[in-house]
């Protein structure tokens, strides 16, 4: 208890105390109790010695400075952030004039395009563009009225899981899978060549003797490293080549080729080399012509102009206005449509164009060979002839013996030659022509860039005969359809008199019988019947036979039903 000074004695007398479970209770208590009081002094200089608490402050002091003097740059973000954009935009071009805002009365939907920022066009078609003269040009309120906003994996198929995990192993010995076995039987069975003549042709670069359907067949049967042990293995073990199928033995004698890979893929090479020449020549040539006639065409340039001026009409109060935009902007054209749903931003641009710039509708006959300058990444098929060419001299360094291979080399080193200078003006037309245009030539090929434009006039021609078609309905007259015109002479016996006529004769048959010699009406009438003949009308009413006399149509017909009345009384 000398020690108590510290208060670690206390403690440990406290510990023992409770461990012993004292009766005393009292003197427990007094012990707990004395406990806080020696300790309280070393609790007061234990706060102040240990370094935890301290720490905790210190790097809350050096976070915490920043904020005093920070505050208006924190600001700045939140509501400045257009401002540092638009700086950095006017900081990155001297040459481009800083577009004003454009105030619209109504609420216009945003044209979703990939805008270009002021450092972006410099040296691209945008950076000749004025779209604001174009906006003072046209009255773009029936724009604003025709565009405002309405309101201001495959699952998994389960049995083709259980045939594999049921798929058995065959009980005979083989050095090929089944189906691979199988499928190289069919292939060998189309060609009709024995191994060795197949073997042999390969190993000489016979390309006369195969065709190139079964050497492209024949690559997909190069030995795997599985296949190979396996062979080695069944060699090893010194079994007879008579047990195996005769797909197994065209392997075991196919491995046994130095540098298969290489041979196989020379020949081919060699074969479609004359083919892929005729195919990448003039493609190389339309995209070299496609390349110069979108890059001077005048006409797209001022197309391009409108549609910049209006996409900014659009977005200007909103995201602010639009330097130039990317050439897949021009998709958006048909998916923006009008207030009532009846028409595209792509109609009524087509539309404006045929009102007041009708020297732009033929736009489409200045860009020439675009559909087969898109066809597929020509300049890597180029490539990968350099490649082909560069396998086959490696052949021939190895089999410098072989006439084959000195022969299409020969033949053929001059012409790639001369088509990799193609390829290279080519890529030099097409790399200029994309940078004008604000595109990037590394990301964007050829199958990528042209088809934009394809798609675009496509649609352009779509809208004019959409709108031709509408004018059409408009103008065409609400006029009734016109009655049948009848002929000069119509029927002896119209239709609605014969009710009459009916009627007649009841009322006649109800009368007193006419006397065969009354007033001599019925001798005339048979007199005036026979002294005229019969003769057809016209020939639509061929067979109904009139009679041509001196009386009249409507005498004769009263007449004659009146004598043939009077005939039927007195049978």
């Amino acid at each position: 208890m000398g020690r108590s000074s510290s208060g670690h004695l206390d403690v440990q007398v406290v510990q023992q105390n409770m461990k012993q479970k004292a009766a005393d209770q009292v003197d427990t208590g007094n012990n707990l109790q004395a406990v806080p009081t020696t300790e309280a002094p070393p609790q007061s200089e234990s706060v102040q010695a240990p370094p935890p608490p301290p720490p905790l402050p210190a790097p809350s002091s050096t976070t915490a400075p920043p904020p005093p003097p920070p505050p208006p740059a924190a600001l700045l973000p939140s509501g400045g952030g257009r401002t540092q954009a638009s700086a950095d935009a006017t900081a990155g071009t001297s040459n481009c004039k800083k577009k004003k805002a454009i105030q619209t009365k109504y609420r216009m939907p945003l044209f979703n395009w990939q805008a270009l920022k002021s450092n972006q066009v410099a040296g691209t078609i945008f950076s000749e563009l004025d779209d604001e003269r174009i906006l003072e040009e046209l009255n773009m309120a029936a724009f604003e009225e025709q565009f405002k906003t309405k309101a201001q994996s495959t699952p998994v198929d389960l049995g083709t899981l259980k045939k594999k995990m049921a798929h058995k192993s065959p009980s005979k010995v083989s050095l090929m899978e089944p189906n691979r076995a199988k499928n190289l039987a069919i292939t060998l069975r189309k060609e009709g060549m024995a191994a060795s003549d197949i073997c042999c042709v390969i190993e000489t670069y016979n390309l006369k003797a195969l065709s190139l359907d079964f050497l492209e067949l024949l690559e997909r049967f190069i030995p795997t490293e599985y296949e190979m042990k396996l062979i080695h293995n069944y060699e090893c073990e010194g079994r007879p080549l008579d047990e195996l199928s005769e797909e197994d033995r065209f392997m075991v004698r196919f491995s046994k080729i130095p540098r298969l890979s290489q041979r196989i893929s020379t020949l081919t090479f060699m074969g479609n080399f004359p083919e892929s020449v005729q195919l990448i020549q003039p493609q190389l040539n339309a995209i070299i012509a496609a390349s110069m006639s979108i890059k001077s065409s005048t006409k797209l340039k001022k197309i391009l102009e409108i549609i910049l001026a209006f996409g900014n009409y659009m977005n200007s109060s909103k995201r602010g206005a639009a330097y130039g935009f990317r050439l897949q902007s021009l998709d958006l054209l048909l998916d923006t449509k009008s207030t009532d749903r009846k028409q595209t931003l792509m109609h009524f641009i087509v539309n404006i164009i045929q009102e007041k710039y009708p020297e732009l509708q033929s736009f489409h006959t200045e860009l020439h060979f675009l559909d087969k300058a898109s066809l597929g990444n020509i300049l890597q098929d180029l490539r990968a002839l350099e490649r082909g060419m560069e396998g086959t001299k490696r052949e021939f360094s190895i089999e410098k013996d072989n006439p084959v291979l000195q022969s299409f080399l020969n033949s053929n080193m001059e012409l790639l030659n001369c088509l990799i200078a193609d390829g290279k003006t080519a890529q030099d037309a097409y790399d200029s022509a994309v940078e004008y245009f604000g595109e990037n030539p590394k990301t964007t090929p050829p199958s990528m860039f042209f088809p934009i434009l394809i798609r675009f006039i496509k649609a352009y021609k779509q809208a004019e005969l959409d709108i031709e078609q509408r004018n059409k309905q408009h103008e065409a007259p609400l006029t009734p359809p016109k009655p049948e015109v009848m002929g000069n002479k119509g029927p002896m016996m119209p239709r609605a008199p014969q009710m009459d006529l009916i009627a007649e004769l009841k009322k006649r048959q109800m009368s007193p019988l006419v006397r065969e010699g009354k007033d001599g009406a019925i001798e005339d009438i048979i007199t005036a019947l026979k002294s005229v003949p019969f003769t057809a009308r016209s020939a639509k009413r061929s067979s109904r036979l009139f009679c041509d006399s001196v009386f009249s149509e409507e005498v004769m017909s009263s007449n004659l039903l009146l004598l043939i009345m009077t005939l039927s009384l007195y049978l």
